[in-house]
């Protein structure tokens, strides 16, 4: 099966290839650890095979699984596989950087992110207080770690794009790029989380084309209403155009996309293949 899956997949990169057409994405795409995360809890050798399987050779580590980082790279290195991005709390970086930035060379990764602001109450209701001071610590962050040879990235997750109100016009997301150092500070965006809440991906990429250097691809089934209760499905079988966000997130800085899906473990070894297929067919 394993086997099948890997020419399913193969051939899609190599069709568009064939008749002459250049690929949309130049390298093919990375999963983050979350897309696997019950599989990795009970077996992690074996499902960084059933992910090489797919072609996928690229990931971004938001737990270890019960392994050290060192014991993950070992893993990694000897099935051609690299962790490219590791996820972090906001905490560890305040009380810790030097353990973050230790375990991100050990995995041999480019990118440190974080994918909330800490903050009292429910996780929606995001102060403008608590961003005021995340784009303070973001620029604290971000010095640390390219001082270290890494990058800092902000992840979002749906409140950022709340109105800015006192902090200024736009939203907090627009605050956060306004007062946070490009040279130390850049974001990861994940296509969804910004969709969902009511902003456009293609705006914010059109808006900050320098800033974001990683993208979670996900999408949620067609029918459901933005801001509800959200179903993830296959990339290319959503309500997001994801063709139309990946040839705007194409004339960007970023360098590496990563598939997410948040569906329950059942659907994940029946989405992740189709999802690899779409993304592997889009041309320019």
């Amino acid at each position: 099966m394993k086997r099948i899956i890997f020419c399913f997949v193969l051939s899609c990169f190599l069709v568009p290839i064939a008749f002459g057409q250049k690929k949309l994405l130049k390298d093919i795409p990375g999963v983050v650890s979350y897309t696997y995360r019950n599989d990795l809890a009970k077996d992690v050798p074996g499902t960084l095979d059933k992910i090489k399987s797919l072609g996928i050779t690229n990931m971004e580590f938001s737990g270890w699984f019960g392994q050290t980082p060192e014991q993950l790279r070992v893993l990694l290195d000897a099935r051609g596989m690299r962790c490219t991005s590791i996820g972090v709390g906001y905490g560890d970086l305040q009380k810790n950087p030097d353990k973050v930035i230790a375990q991100a060379k050990a995995m041999g990764a480019e990118f440190v992110r974080v994918a909330s602001i800490p903050h009292p109450g429910n996780f929606k209701d995001l102060p403008a207080d608590a961003v005021k001071q995340a784009a303070i610590d973001f620029n604290t962050f971000g010095k640390k770690l390219a001082e270290n040879g890494l990058t800092f990235c902000y992840h979002n997750h749906g409140p950022e794009f709340l109105p800015a109100g006192d902090l200024g016009e736009g939203t907090f997301f627009d605050y956060l790029m306004k007062n946070t150092d490009p040279k130390y500070v850049s974001f990861e965006m994940d296509v969804m989380w910004v969709y969902w809440p009511g902003a456009d991906p293609i705006e914010y990429l059109k808006k900050y084309p320098d800033r974001f250097r990683l993208m979670h691809v996900k999408n949620v089934k067609k029918g459901l209403q933005r801001g509800g209760p959200s179903t993830f499905v296959a990339v290319g079988d959503g309500q997001i155009d994801m063709e139309a966000v990946l040839k705007a997130a194409a004339k960007t800085k970023i360098k590496y996309y990563y598939i997410e899906d948040e569906s329950a473990p059942q659907f994940i070894d029946v989405q992740m293949p189709v999802s690899m297929a779409y993304l592997e067919g889009l041309t320019k």
